[in-house]
């Protein structure tokens, strides 16, 4: 099940008749107030918010739902009108884990659906397992990230983001590979998303967790561990 909600008629229309033709259920909302009484009864696998809304905004819906144990790990997609970049880093930090703007293509959005969806389910299929990198651990099957004794509270996407690159950890990784394998799309206007993930993943694993992720002038990003890391 897929929540949208949107308070524009047409666009909620739109987005709904596309998901639907995907083969997905969805259930549609004009208010965050009507998608949380929702949620309370039947949590989706996925939700896709507007921020300007009647009465709640999004951002303010989307950070009850991730004060919600049983809600943190469920994917999030803000689409909206609002596109300038201190827009997109309150969306990303207040607990999104996509964010796309208006207008928007439905190809798109049927793509960055079926990525979150996909993710989360090869997650939820693999083996779990413990990383630790100096202070740095990474616990898998609680989808759990702590640097020293603090946890790290990251949104679905800058988890996928931080794991691919340790994964990947014996090489650099490019922005378009990145971008394919975490969002399933390429395209020039939008790589702005990625900079600001790794900007706020590097903020949120603060000065000690943040120097893991060195920048590759021209190419990408590494994960570079100190010495005694684990595999």
């Amino acid at each position: 099940m897929i929540y949208i909600i949107e308070d524009d008629e047409n666009i909620r229309n739109l987005v709904q008749v596309a998901l639907n033709g995907s083969g997905y259920e969805t259930a549609a909302f004009e208010t965050a107030e009507e998608a949380l009484g929702a949620f309370k009864v039947k949590a989706p696998q996925l939700a896709i918010f507007d921020l300007m809304l009647p009465g709640m905004d999004g951002l303010e819906a989307i950070r009850r739902i991730r004060a919600q144990e049983q809600w943190k790990k469920m994917p999030i997609l803000v689409l909206t009108a609002k596109d300038k970049e201190y827009d997109k880093v309150a969306g990303l930090d207040g607990g999104a884990d996509d964010y796309m703007t208006k207008p928007f293509s439905i190809l798109e959005l049927q793509a960055r659906v079926r990525s979150l969806l996909r993710r989360t389910e090869e997650k939820a299929e693999q083996k779990p397992k413990v990383m630790e990198f100096g202070t740095l651990r990474i616990d898998t099957a609680a989808r759990e990230v702590r640097v020293g004794e603090r946890e790290v509270v990251l949104t679905y996407k800058e988890y996928e983001l931080l794991l691919y690159l340790v994964e990947n950890r014996s090489r650099v990784v490019s922005r378009d590979e990145l971008l394919d394998k975490l969002w399933d799309w390429r395209a020039d206007v939008e790589t702005r998303t990625l900079d600001i993930h790794i900007k706020t993943l590097r903020q949120k694993l603060g000065e000690e967790g943040g120097r893991y992720i060195k920048t590759v002038r021209s190419v990408g990003y590494r994960f570079t561990q100190p010495d005694g890391g684990n595999q």
